[in-house]
Order: structure tokens, then C-alpha cells, then sequence
């Protein structure tokens, strides 16, 4: 079966170079525009690899990255004009493989799709978690508890998803802080406290006594896949 390599470009003379290089080799290529119908795309067709432009109209690509590194392990190579050392290292650090200046030869691309495809690990997760009544849509950062839509807070949902991503694994509070705040906040226990207090008034039926996200006393929290 052909690998199926998704491009993420609103650029049309860009996604026709793209596919002339791409599909002579055997590739089957699907092309978007916009990153919410990349991230949409990656989660309905879960393809091999992902190409991804930086400069997206809806959303930057960086964030796109962030967003599908939630629950997907698919190679990412990024495509940009820009090359400076700082916008690769952002590019880098949000979760992409690898990183390809504009312009770029045919050569080129498939030595670095053919380098991330022998790098690619197993995805890590489903696109949407359940627990009980409780769902996590990671593709579209949606939560809804019994059909019903529940607003959380940008760090709200990122405990939530750390937690989800991990579902039945103790994940101690300094992972918890380090990946969610930063590493200097590794040591504020009560902080993550706080968080945890808040997602339950809003996820759980019972704050006192949760289904959702429990407790191991001492430790972290755990995300149970069967509340």
C-alpha cells in the first residue's frame, strides 16, 4: 500500500509542486489549506507523514504541531521561508521532525520524508479518549461530558490531555507541572492542586469522589480509562 503523505499548505502553486515531486514515487498525497482541517485530516485518515507550512490563515503552524503531537506520533516536516535559527528551533520544540527551507529540491524532500519515516515511532493515542460519559477530543481540543460541551481554561485542558494522553499511568506532579508549566514551576505542588480542583467541579458528578481523575496520594494523578 502507498504511503499516504498529508500536506498542510495554503499555497496552491506550492501543494502542485509538492505533488509532482511526491506522487511520480509512488506517494498518495491529500492536500488542505487551513490547519483545523490538517489537524481534521490527520485524525479521520491517519497518514504516514505530515508536511506542514508555518504560515497557515487560521492558525500558526507551530500550533498545529503542538496539537497533533497531543495524540499522534506521525512525522512532521515543517516548510518555511524563514531561516533563522530561532523560528527552527520553535518549529523544532513544538513537536516537528524535521525542518525545510524554502525553496527546496525534489532530492532533498524525499531524503528527508524517506530520514523521518525510518525515525517514526507508533502513534500514542486514539484522537478521542473516552472515560465513561467523558470525552476528549484531541484533534479539535474539544471536551464534552454526557453530550454536553465543557469550557476549560487553556491550562485546564492541558492537565486534561496530559492526563488523558497517559490514561491508566501514574503521572507524578512534577511531570505534570514540567510539561504543562515549564520545568520552573516543577516543585508547585499546590498550584497543580488548584488546577486539579478545578477541572473535577467541572468534570465529575462528585468533586469528593472522582471517577475522572484520581489521586495517588503523594504521587500525581492518574486518568482512569474506565470512569
Amino acid at each position: 500500500m502507498a504511503e499516504r503523505i498529508l500536506i498542510i499548505d495554503d499555497e496552491p502553486q506550492m501543494c502542485r509542486a509538492l505533488r509532482a515531486m511526491l506522487q511520480p514515487h509512488g506517494y498518495h498525497v491529500q492536500m488542505v489549506q487551513t490547519g483545523q482541517d490538517g489537524l481534521d485530516a490527520a485524525a479521520a485518515e491517519r497518514p504516514d507523514l505530515v508536511i506542514l507550512d508555518l504560515g497557515l490563515p487560521d492558525m500558526d503552524g507551530r500550533e498545529v504541531c503542538v496539537r497533533l503531537r497531543g495524540w499522534s506520533q506521525v512525522p512532521i516536516i515543517v516548510l518555511s521561508v524563514a531561516d533563522d535559527e530561532a523560528t527552527k528551533v520553535q518549529a523544532l520544540d513544538a513537536g516537528a521532525d524535521d525542518y525545510l527551507v524554502k525553496p527546496f529540491g525534489a532530492g532533498e524532500l524525499l531524503a528527508r520524508i524517506r530520514a523521518a519515516r525510518r525515525r517514526a515511532r507508533e502513534e500514542v493515542a486514539a484522537p478521542v479518549i473516552t472515560s465513561g460519559d467523558l470525552s476528549i477530543d484531541l484533534a479539535r481540543h474539544r471536551v464534552t461530558l454526557a453530550g454536553r460541551h465543557v469550557r476549560l481554561t487553556p491550562k485546564e485542558y492541558d492537565v486534561l490531555t496530559q492526563l488523558a494522553a497517559n490514561a491508566g499511568k501514574v503521572l507524578t506532579h512534577r511531570t505534570l507541572l514540567t510539561h504543562v508549566w515549564g520545568p520552573e514551576f516543577a516543585d508547585d505542588v499546590q498550584y497543580l492542586r488548584v488546577f486539579i480542583s478545578l477541572l473535577r467541579h467541572k468534570l465529575e458528578d462528585d468533586p469528593e469522589h472522582p471517577r475522572h481523575i484520581l489521586t495517588e496520594v503523594g504521587v500525581g494523578y492518574t486518568f482512569s480509562p474506565d470512569g
